[in-house]
């Protein structure tokens, strides 16, 4: 189906992000993005603001990079660059009449960052073993669409009550373990092998399969964007906590700052990345 514009009311849309390498990594292997776009204009969007949805669309990401030397680095760096060009483009080609659903553009749109990382590590011995994860939320008029690789996350909390929702599953062994209930939340947590990805962008990995989908929104809702190094000093019900605060309504500090400041007092031993969507 084509992408169609739903005539909804606008919502305001108010977002905070940060990263930080920590007091242990020698260099920063985490990246975040937040656009505003259609098929003529992307602004680039700073760490902290506010916008409207309606005539322009919003889009965030964070991704985690690995990989020798500064690889991992540049890895996370160019997933999130790519979404500059690319979502953008799927308006083009929706006006003059692709067809081109929210799902098939997630769908090309991740399969050309993995060919893109995969090329580089084939053709330079510096990007050898490059890989990135990357988790997107694309807002639309009422729909929050996503598409998610790796061990990063989106998290959702709804405005109107009712609990924390990992949205996002982890492409690990141990993720899978635990969403069969084969180990509980501080068993998975604490495993030697809870950061061993099943699936990256680029690396050896032949194809990639991303998980697809979408949730609608109304005032109140909170997202959450995060790499793996935030929930190393967080259980699900500690984030929910925090969230729920309303010590935590005010602008400054900025709500991701917080977010990656408590997480690095409790951990710290990797990079940490939060980036935080409020729907007003």
């Amino acid at each position: 189906m084509n992408i169609l514009r739903q005539v909804t009311a606008p919502n305001s849309l108010q977002w905070s992000g940060r990263t930080d390498r920590g007091p242990v990594r020698p260099n920063n292997e985490d990246a975040f993005l937040g656009l505003q776009f259609d098929a003529r204009e992307v602004h680039h969007l700073g760490a902290i603001g506010e916008g409207l949805t309606g005539h322009l669309d919003f889009a965030f990401a964070v991704s985690d990079g690995m990989g020798g030397a500064r690889a991992g680095e540049h890895a996370s760096r160019i997933a999130v660059q790519k979404i500059t060009t690319l979502l953008p483009r799927s308006y083009r080609q929706s006006a003059v009449g692709l067809e081109a659903g929210y799902p098939d553009v997630l769908e090309e749109l991740f399969a050309e960052i993995h060919e893109s990382l995969a090329y580089l590590g084939r053709s330079y011995q510096e990007c050898r073993g490059m890989e990135a994860t990357l988790s997107l939320c694309w807002f639309t008029p009422g729909w929050m669409h996503f598409g998610h690789i790796g061990d990063s996350r989106i998290y959702y909390l709804p405005g109107r009550g009712g609990p924390l929702k990992q949205l996002t599953q982890d492409d690990t062994h141990v993720g899978w373990l635990f969403r069969n209930g084969k180990l509980n939340e501080r068993e998975a947590r604490n495993h030697p092998r809870r950061n061993v990805l099943q699936k990256a962008l680029g690396g050896g990995n032949q194809f990639v399969s991303p998980q697809i989908g979408a949730v609608a929104y109304e005032p109140g809702d909170i997202f959450l964007l995060c790499t793996d190094g935030l929930v190393e000093g967080f259980y699900d019900h500690h984030l929910e906590e925090f969230l729920r605060s309303p010590d935590l309504n005010r602008s400054e500090p900025s709500l991701a700052y917080q977010l990656v400041e408590e997480s690095l007092a409790k951990n710290g031993r990797d990079n940490t990345t939060a980036l935080v969507i409020r729907v007003i």
